[in-house]
């Protein structure tokens, strides 16, 4: 099932270079949020390969819709994780392919064409970078630690505002990588946190495989499991995770 996800990974870069900075028609969905051939080419090259080789499982794709959500094996595909990028030409975007077993995620594929960056991890196996191994780092101190932010609208506009404002004050630095560059930096060590409210499965999924496997704890806001409905992440190192999810609610823990 890995090859096959990076193989349909692979399929999908081809189409999205061919397109890449060529002024491509760009169309709005329903959620005001921007959609071009690129997209629906590249998530149909990976339906292709995936549905060929796996009939039995069930695909849930940004463009190209659903089918068979209760299946024992789930796709979880966002074929341009930051089409936004991606039309005014800014490598900032990626291909996002996770795998679900029986409502656990269990395999993902998280590639960066722009940057020839590819990450990778399944259940069990570990996390890999350019298929190289990967790990997250040993800091366990908010004063020590680099967070990275992204998609943090709600939160902003919302009462859980100067919690954040706490946290970002606690830590060494902040910065705001976004998309799939924070949670690659987090599962190769260098940063120690990504938090992101806004999010949908599909952005994070294959990202939050590859942060666990490389040692690393993955959970909503909240502290709950990334289920199909989560709307928010906060990843980490894993020794940090307790002293974030306390300072975002409330109660800071330097260390």
């Amino acid at each position: 099932m890995l090859e096959a996800a990076i193989e349909a990974a692979r399929a999908a870069e081809q189409v999205i270079r061919h397109h890449y900075a060529r002024n491509l028609e760009v169309e709005l969905k329903a959620d005001r949020t921007p959609v071009t051939i690129a997209d629906v080419e590249s998530e149909k090259a990976i339906r292709g390969i995936l549905e060929q080789r796996f009939p039995d499982h069930g695909f849930s794709g940004e463009e190209t819709g659903q089918h068979d959500l209760d299946a024992e094996f789930l796709w979880l595909v966002d074929p341009i994780d930051g089409t936004k990028s991606f039309v005014r030409r800014s490598p900032y975007f990626s291909t996002q392919i996770a795998l679900m077993h029986r409502g656990e995620l269990v395999l993902g594929v998280s590639n960066a064409p722009a940057f020839q960056e590819m990450a990778w991890a399944e259940r069990g196996a570990g996390a890999r970078l350019q298929g190289e191994p990967i790990r997250v780092s040993g800091i366990d101190t908010l004063d020590s630690a680099t967070l990275s932010m992204g998609n943090i609208k709600s939160l902003a506009r919302s009462s859980e505002w100067p919690k954040l404002g706490q946290l970002v004050s606690a830590v060494n630095r902040t910065r705001g990588y976004g998309d799939c560059f924070h949670y690659h930096q987090l599962a190769s060590g260098r940063l120690d946190a990504v938090l992101e409210s806004d999010v949908n499965i599909l952005d994070v999924a294959a990202c939050a495989v590859i942060v666990r496997e490389a040692g690393g704890e993955v959970t909503t806001l909240e502290g709950g499991p990334l289920t199909l409905d989560a709307t928010s992440i906060l990843a980490t190192n894993g020794c940090l995770h307790p002293r974030v999810m306390s300072c975002l609610s409330g109660g800071l823990q330097m260390s």
